[in-house]
């Protein structure tokens, strides 16, 4: 059985929850839009701040902490955003860090995203 869970994020139309949990894992995807659905401005940082900051309420939301977070997917448009991004992501972890891959990608969902996470967290049982 899969359980959404409930976050004060932007309500998508689309056909998505921000987090399901299922099996004791938590799985998430996050994209840089503030409260009205808007793709962030500001270039790769602001945008890197506003996903870190998604991802780490629904985190919160789910009651777990960043520390529960076994493994994330960073997705960026260009190879010159990845420092910046890893600057900022360094921000929400401590060692241990999370497993992690980074990829370059052709683009996402929307144009004018320049980043998006997904990520997995293990649910205390």
């Amino acid at each position: 059985m899969k359980t959404p869970v409930k976050t004060e994020l932007f309500a998508s139309k689309a056909p998505l929850e921000w987090a399901i949990i299922a099996n004791n894992t938590l799985s998430t995807a996050q994209i840089p839009i503030n409260a009205e659905g808007q793709v962030v401005e500001g270039g790769i940082e602001a945008q890197a701040r506003q996903t870190m900051e998604n991802f780490k309420h629904t985190i919160e939301a789910a009651e777990l902490t960043m520390d529960d977070v076994t493994q994330v997917l960073i997705y960026v448009t260009a190879r010159d955003q990845l420092p910046v991004f890893n600057k900022v992501y360094a921000e929400y972890f401590q060692a241990p860090y999370p497993n992690r891959a980074a990829m370059i990608v052709a683009g996402l969902a929307r144009e004018e995203m320049l980043c998006e996470v997904v990520a997995y967290a293990a649910v205390p049982q």
